[in-house]
This record gives C-alpha cells, structure tokens and sequence, in this order.
C-alpha cells in the first residue's frame, strides 16, 4: 500500500508540475492542438507517449545520478560548461514564470474572488513559503489534493460535451496548417513543458528509494496528462471555430454551466497556478543552493520577495523574448534526453 501511495503521488506530482495556468485556460491546448483538427488527436498521441518516456527517463536518470537539482542533470546532458550556461538561462526563465503565476494567482483574487490583487499576491506567497520550507514531501502532498480536483472537473466537462451536437468535432474538423506545422506542434510543446517540469522532476527523482516507483509513477503521470490533454481538446473541438476568438476559452464554456462548476473552474485555475509556482520556485531554490552559501530558507524568502517586486511592473516583454528562444533550446533538450540511452527505463 505504501508503495502504491508514493506512485499515485509522484503521478499527481508530475501532472500538476506539467499542467499549469495555460493548461487550465485552455489556450494551450487550441494553440498547439485543437486549431489542427482531426490531427491533434494524433498529436496528442505522440505527446502522450513522449510524456510518458521522457517523464520516466527524465526522473531514473536523476535517480541513479543523485542530482541535487536540474543543473546536475544538464551537465550530463550537455557537458560542464554549456550544461552552466543552459542552466542559467532555465533559472531564468523559471523566475519568469514564477512572476508570472504569482501575478495570476493576484488577478484570480481580483478578477473572481472581487477582492484586491496585492491581497492575491500576498496569500499566495504565504501558502507557497508554508509549502516549499517543508520540501519536495509538501509540494507532493499539494499536487496529491490538487490534480484529483483537475481530473474530476475534466471528466464533468467530457460528460457535457457528450451530450452537445457537435460532440464528434474532434474527428471531423479540418486546418489548413502545413504537416510539417502540425507534426512540430507535440514534440515543442512537450519538450518545453518537460524542460520546465525538471525543476521538480529531478529531485523528486533523486528522492525516491524505489526505481519502480518512479516508473509506474511517470507512467501513470504522462498518461494522466494525456487524458487531461484529450478531454480539453474534446470540450474545445465541439465550440470550434468560435471558442478561438476568447482568451480564456475554458471560461466560455464553464460560463455555460451555472455557478458551482464556475466555483470549481476557479479552484482548478487558482491550483495549477499555485503547483506551477511553487515547483518553479523550489526549483530555483535547489539550484541556488548549489552556487551560493545562503541558507535554504534565505534563498526561498528572496525568491518569493523578488517575484513579489517584479510581479508589480509585469513580465511580458522579457517573456516574449525568453519563449521562443527556450522553445529552441527545450526541443534540443528533448531530443539529448531520447539520445541519452546509457541510463536504462527499467
């Protein structure tokens, strides 16, 4: 039983590190999926199975490594002085990221809940500092009561657009994007979503006993966010094309339920901003570590102080700079991480 608990939680783990805000919005998905048509869920396919593969390698890997944090991992996958500079630039991007999930976990606060955004902003960092000073024990517990909430309200969603009249969309629509276009779609999303999961991923990996538990752990992980991925492009694909035109296309279509799934919608967003803000955070925390003498819960109190200030003036600029370059960088991390058949799956 205690082995099976430890895989149910590294699985749940691994969704909620993945799945964040993007996800829960749904514009994730229509860009790099449902805009594709019938194809996607081919591609879905594909990103399943790399999710699955690469989740598992990604964390035996640090395992039999016993990495600290990711930098270890990316000396190994890039050599000593390239795997430096990757690993600077993913710290990089990681407080990006965690800026910008604090600033949304202020904008669900004020644009929800009515209340004020600094009020969001200052809940949040005070769970997150009660979580991450407990360790990688505490952000597994978190994702172990958020993610089931993920599954069951996407299964709400499947049940509705069951009964729509263009519930076999999914299968019928059709895009003029290019194949090639289509075909890159999975193998970018995943290896940016994995490149980012490694912040969590790699200790995690590295603090668990059993080999088999990370297995069945990232089996089940990826193949719980393929799920995931295939009931939002479902829901989405029954709206197509006019959910295109939304921001938060998700909303659209929760708006449409009455008031306790638009009170759910707003916990399962709140909660993977939350478990994608606390795995980056932790992240730069463990790598931090490494390169400074601070104590761990200095380094932590500076983080989320530091994402408290930036998250005042915004981060798009940066972002949109950052994005594509790291997508770049993310695809050729992907492909070292297939490459890298030293460490074995089993």
């Amino acid at each position: 039983m205690r082995t099976g608990s430890q895989i149910v939680r590294v699985a749940f783990t691994y969704i909620g590190t993945v799945v964040g805000a993007g996800f829960a919005s749904g514009q994730e998905i229509l860009q790099f999926f449902t805009q594709y048509g019938g194809l996607a869920t081919l591609t879905i396919a594909i990103s399943t199975v790399l999710f699955i593969w690469i989740g598992i390698k990604l964390m035996l890997m640090a395992h039999e490594l016993k990495a600290t944090s990711y930098e270890d991992l990316n000396r190994v996958l890039f050599g000593h002085k390239i795997g430096n500079w990757i690993s600077l630039f993913t710290m990089l991007v990681l407080f990006g990221i965690t800026t910008v999930m604090l600033a949304g976990g202020g904008t669900v606060f004020e644009e929800q809940l009515h209340l004020s955004y600094q009020t969001g902003l200052l809940v949040t960092l005070v769970l997150a500092y009660f979580v991450l000073s407990r360790g990688i024990g505490a952000i597994m517990t978190v994702n172990s009561f958020v993610v089931p909430i993920m599954l069951m309200f996407s299964l709400v969603i499947v049940i509705y657009t069951w009964h729509s009249p263009s519930s076999d969309n999914w299968l019928r629509i059709t895009s003029d994007a290019s194949l090639v276009k289509i075909g890159f779609a999975p193998f970018l999303y995943t290896a940016f979503n994995l490149a980012m999961a490694q912040a969590v991923l790699v200790p995690m990996g590295a603090s668990i006993e059993k080999r088999s538990v990370l297995y069945w752990g990232g089996l089940l992980g990826g193949a719980g966010i393929g799920l995931l991925l295939w009931s939002a492009h479902y829901a989405l694909s029954a709206q197509m094309p006019g959910i295109a035109q939304y921001e938060i296309p998700m909303g659209n279509i929760i708006n449409r339920l009455g008031s306790a799934p638009q009170f759910a919608y707003l916990l399962v967003i709140y909660g993977e901003i939350f478990t994608t803000f606390i795995a980056d955070a932790y992240g730069l925390s463990l790598q931090l570590q490494q390169r400074t003498k601070l104590k761990p819960k200095v380094l932590l109190f500076s983080i989320l102080a530091l994402s408290y200030l930036v998250s005042q003036i915004g981060f798009k600029t940066l972002l949109s700079i950052l994005y594509p370059v790291f997508g770049f960088i993310s695809v050729i991390w992907l492909v070292l991480m297939i490459w890298r058949n030293r460490y074995r799956a089993m």
